[in-house]
C-alpha cells in the first residue's frame, strides 16, 4: 500500500533528520568549522528531501528554502514547503538540540500534511497522528522567544498577560514547544519565509492549537512571494488575549 501523504511526511523528516544527526557528529570528529558544519548540513538534507519527493511524488512541485524557486509552484496544484534545515544556527552549535527538519504539503489552497522532526531530540510531530492536546493548567502563561532578539511584540505580549519566558532557536523548535505543552505562546513579528513556519503551522494545527498571523488573519502559502510577515502559534484558550495584546500594541 502507497505511503500517504501524512506518512510520506512524516517518514521523510525523520529519515533526512537522521541524516542530519550522523553527518553533524561525523563533521564535529574530523574537527569541521562550524560554517563547514552548517553548510553541509542545508545542503545534504536538500538533496536528500529533493531527490525522495522525486521518486516518491515526481508530479508535485516543490518550495524548498535551499533550492531555486520555480513560480510555476504558483498555478501547480500541489506543492512541498520544505526546510531542509531550520535553526542552521543551531545545527552549527555543538550540542545544541533546538534546529528541526519541516516539510509540509499545501493543496488546494490550505495545508494538508506536515511533519516537523527534532532530530536531536529523537522527536517528530506530524498531522496524522496528530500530537496530543496537552491540558492547559498554568496560571501564568509561558512564551517561547528566540534566543537572539526578543522583539517589541513579544515584550507587549509577555506584559499584557504576564508571561514568563523561555529562548530557543528554530521556528520549528519554538512552536513544537507549544506543541509539547513546554510553551504557550510563540509570536514571531520579525518577518520570516514559508517554509519557516508551513510545517510547524499544520502540526500545530492538527495538534488542535491556535494558528494564524498576529493579528488573527489565516496564513497564506504558495503566495508568489515567499516572505510572510509574522507568525502565531499559542493554546487556543489565549488566542484572544493575545491578539488583543497584539492589536493594543
Amino acid at each position: 500500500m502507497s505511503e500517504t501523504d501524512h506518512e510520506l511526511a512524516t517518514r521523510l523528516a525523520e529519515e533526512a533528520g537522521r541524516l542530519l544527526v550522523k553527518l553533524r557528529a561525523e563533521l564535529w570528529d574530523r574537527g569541521a568549522h562550524p560554517w563547514q558544519v552548517m553548510d553541509t548540513g542545508d545542503i545534504a538534507s536538500h538533496r536528500f528531501l529533493m531527490a525522495a519527493l522525486a521518486e516518491a511524488r515526481p508530479d508535485d512541485a516543490i518550495l524548498s528554502e535551499e533550492g531555486s524557486d520555480d513560480r510555476s509552484r504558483v498555478t501547480a496544484d500541489r506543492v512541498w514547503i520544505l526546510d531542509p534545515l531550520d535553526g542552521t544556527n543551531e545545527f552549527g552549535e555543538q550540542g545544541r538540540p533546538d534546529w528541526a527538519v519541516h516539510v509540509a504539503l499545501w493543496e488546494g489552497g490550505q495545508l494538508t500534511a506536515g511533519a516537523v522532526s527534532l532530530p536531536a531530540l529523537e522527536l517528530v510531530y506530524s498531522t496524522d497522528p496528530p500530537a496530543p492536546a496537552i491540558p492547559y493548567e498554568r496560571e501564568q502563561p509561558v512564551m517561547v522567544t528566540s534566543r537572539s532578539r526578543v522583539p517589541y511584540l513579544a515584550l507587549a505580549i509577555g506584559r499584557s498577560l504576564g508571561c514568563s519566558a523561555i529562548r530557543l532557536g528554530s521556528a520549528g523548535a519554538k512552536a513544537m514547544a507549544v506543541v509539547m505543552g513546554h510553551a504557550d505562546i510563540y509570536a514571531h513579528d520579525g518577518g520570516m519565509y514559508q517554509w519557516d513556519s508551513a510545517a510547524p503551522a499544520a502540526v500545530a494545527a492538527a495538534a488542535g492549537l491556535h494558528v494564524s498571523r498576529i493579528d488573527g488573519r489565516p496564513l497564506e502559502y504558495n503566495a508568489p512571494d515567499p516572505w510572510l510577515p509574522d507568525f502565531l502559534v499559542c493554546r487556543p484558550e489565549l488566542a484572544d488575549q493575545v491578539i488583543d495584546a497584539v492589536q493594543r500594541a
